[in-house]
C-alpha cells in the first residue's frame, strides 16, 4: 500500500509481542522511510529501549505479556517527546482512553484500518512536531530574557564603576559588540568578568 501524503518519521518503536495488527503496522512502516525501527515484546523491555534510546512514534499493542500497556503509555508519554499510540481492544478502549488521554497518548480500537491507523501516526507526527517548534520557540526567547538580563547587570556595573550613565552604558556595549564582533551577552560577560 502506498500512501498519498509521507510523513517524516526517522524512529520508531513498536511493543507488541503477537501479530494481530502487526500486519496493519508493517504496511505502514513498509510505505515510510523509516532510519530505524525497534522492537520490544513487553514493558520491561520496551522501557528499557526507552531509557536508552530517542523515539519520534512508540506504538504499543496492548495487552502486553507482564502488563496491560497503559501505564507504560504514560511513561512513554511524561519521559519522551515521541508520540505515543496506545492500540487496545474495542471493548476497552474507553475506559483505557479516560486513562491516557491527558497525558497525550493516543488510544486506537482494534481492529483497525491501515488508513486509519495512518492518520492517526500523522496527526501524532504532526502534534510532535507542533510541540517541538513550541519547546524551540520557548528556548529562544528564554535565551533572549537571559541576554537581556545579563546585559543589564553589565550596564549597572558601568554605571557604578566607571560612572557612565545608562544611554552611555548601551552605547559602550553595542559598540563593543561590534567593534569585536562578538554578541552582546558575551561583551556582557566580559565586562561582568572585568569589573564585576
Amino acid at each position: 500500500m502506498s500512501w498519498v501524503n509521507k510523513m517524516s518519521v526517522d524512529s520508531v518503536l513498536i511493543v507488541s509481542n503477537t501479530g494481530s495488527t502487526m500486519g496493519i503496522i508493517s504496511d505502514f512502516m513498509q510505505s515510510e522511510k523509516i532510519d530505524r525501527i525497534s522492537t520490544a515484546q513487553n514493558g520491561a523491555q520496551a522501557r528499557r529501549s526507552i531509557s536508552d534510546s530517542d523515539f519520534e512514534l512508540i506504538i504499543i499493542d496492548t495487552p502486553l505479556p507482564d502488563e496491560m500497556g497503559d501505564e507504560l503509555a504514560v511513561i512513554a508519554a511524561e519521559k519522551t517527546t515521541a508520540g505515543v499510540i496506545l492500540i487496545v481492544d474495542h471493548g476497552m478502549v474507553y475506559e483505557i482512553e479516560e486513562r491516557v488521554e491527558d497525558f497525550g497518548v493516543f488510544s486506537l480500537s482494534k481492529p483497525t484500518t491501515a488508513d486509519f491507523f495512518y492518520q492517526a501516526a500523522k496527526l501524532l507526527c504532526a502534534s510532535r512536531r507542533r510541540m517541538q517548534n513550541l519547546e524551540n520557540e520557548n528556548l529562544r526567547l528564554q535565551k533572549k530574557i537571559e541576554e537581556i538580563r545579563l546585559v543589564d547587570r553589565a550596564k549597572l556595573v558601568l554605571i557604578q564603576v566607571l560612572k557612565m550613565t545608562e544611554p552611555q552604558a548601551q552605547h559602550y556595549i553595542e559598540k563593543q559588540s561590534m567593534d569585536l564582533r562578538q554578541t552582546r551577552q558575551i561583551t556582557a560577560e566580559n565586562i561582568l568578568r572585568t569589573y564585576g
